[in-house]
């Protein structure tokens, strides 16, 4: 039987096993350092407290159940020998017929690995986790504090990246302010908290219109978030950041300002972008190997025009539908088909009942896109249980301004990865800065800084 390995378990190698899934001729493995599927486009609120992690994160094993010829291995890829057809994990070697690589990205902070420690990206259960503790120890500290000058300190919140990420923990921060603090803290004033999103753009979610672009600021603005624009953050320590010659005090920093893919392309030896994005053909194989694909964030798919595909959920999911029917198309003697992609549009929520939507021409703001927003992640949601939870918990903090998971646990302590060496700071192409889109999965909008 042909063997099939999909490295990652994310949009992308889920659709490849779902369309090869039950078919003659054909045995799959799965591998992933995870045993779940992280949705990702809902992750900012499980940091924000207002999901579980346990309500976007699904088991890869009962997912892809139903298909009996479908393996599912927890492991990690060490490097590839396309030659050979030959895997290293770090629990021993596997051999395959065709190979499909669709790893997901990492953050990048542009040569500033120590930065990390300070400011906490979000692309884990794990930074989720850790990012909620620190913005609801930040409340605790300055419910207790006595001191003007800590307290301002400790209510003050810098976000970098002015992406749909940012924007969305900018503006949950700001809502929670506003109708959580009032409501529970006795000790603190709703508006002595400061929020700030560093931007290097001279506006905010650039791959959206200019006009949906100033309605989500002014949303922003009303929920006490201030939009810096054109400036670039120099120096990120425990005590805050420092943009340009200036220094904002803050308790808490978090990073939402780009990432990168995973670096296997290049110790593998493929031709890469400047992201480490693998140089896709228009079949989503890899140049010079027929037997290799690569899809999701990991790919760099390039259209006649020069334009790169952005990193979307709906991008990662017709790419892995696209590869599992190529190969499909091997099995059968037929012609592999070029990928096409249809796009869905893009997506961004800032608070209750505000969101933007922009779909070519069709631009929605407001209820409706809110409301568009919230049915589209409910439908992407994979298993009807965790749709029904999701929707009673938004119902819940919906009617009464709660959040659910505001307990602090000191064991959900983050460690920052082990720093790698520091890249050449030059401008570098972003992948993307995390959850938006239509929706967005492993990696969430057009290059943006």
């Amino acid at each position: 039987m042909k063997h099939v390995v999909i490295v990652g378990g994310g949009f992308a190698g889920l659709n490849v096993a779902r369309e090869l899934g039950n078919k003659r001729g054909v045995r799959v493995t799965l591998l992933d350092k995870h045993n779940f599927h992280l949705f990702q486009p809902l992750l900012y609120q499980v940091a924000m407290a207002a999901l579980n992690a346990g309500e976007i994160a699904y088991p890869l094993r009962m997912m892809l159940s139903k298909y009996k010829n479908v393996t599912v291995l927890k492991g990690i890829v060490k490097t590839v020998d396309p030659f050979t057809n030959t895997i290293f994990t770090d629990f021993g070697e596997l051999t395959y017929d065709t190979l499909v690589m669709a790893c997901g990205t990492k953050h990048h902070y542009f040569g500033h690995n120590e930065w990390e420690e300070f400011a906490p990206g979000l692309k884990t259960i794990a930074q989720a986790a850790e990012i909620r503790r620190r913005v609801m120890e930040a409340y605790e500290n300055a419910e207790r504090s006595q001191n003007p000058e800590e307290k301002r300190k400790l209510l003050t919140f810098v976000v970098v990246g002015g992406g749909p990420t940012g924007v969305e923990l900018a503006g949950s921060i700001g809502e929670m302010s506003r109708h959580y603090l009032s409501k529970y803290f006795k000790n603190i004033d709703p508006k002595q908290v400061r929020i700030f999103i560093a931007h290097s753009a001279p506006r905010i979610l650039q791959t959206f219109s200019a006009e949906l672009t100033d309605k989500a600021t002014r949303a922003l603005a009303e929920l006490g978030v201030e939009v810096l624009s054109c400036c670039t953050v120099t120096s990120i320590d425990a005590d805050g950041v420092l943009i340009g010659s200036e220094r904002i005090d803050a308790g808490t920093v978090l990073w939402a300002a780009g990432v990168r893919a995973t670096s296997i392309g290049k110790t593998i030896g493929f031709e890469t972008d400047r992201s480490g994005r693998i140089i896709v053909a228009e079949d989503l194989s890899v140049p010079g190997h027929p037997d290799i694909f690569a899809g999701g964030d990991q790919a760099h798919f390039e259209f006649p025009d020069g334009n790169i595909l952005p990193g979307l959920a709906s991008v990662a999911l017709q790419e892995g539908q696209a590869i599992g029917r190529n190969i499909l198309n091997d099995m059968q003697g037929k012609p592999r088909k070029p990928f096409v992609y249809k796009d869905k549009g893009q997506m961004a929520t800032i608070g209750k009942n505000i969101a933007i939507a922009e779909r070519g021409q069709v631009r929605l703001s407001g209820i409706p896109a809110w409301i568009i927003w919230l049915a589209v992640h409910l439908y992407y949601l994979s298993g009807a249980k965790h749709r029904i939870f999701v929707l009673l918990q938004w119902g819940w903090s919906y009617f009464t301004f709660g959040h659910g998971a505001r307990i602090v646990n000191k064991e959900w302590r983050f460690y920052p990865t082990v720093p790698e060496k520091a890249e050449p700071a030059e401008k570098e192409e972003l992948v993307s800065d995390s959850a938006c889109a239509l929706p967005s999965g492993d990696a969430d909008g057009k290059t943006r800084q």
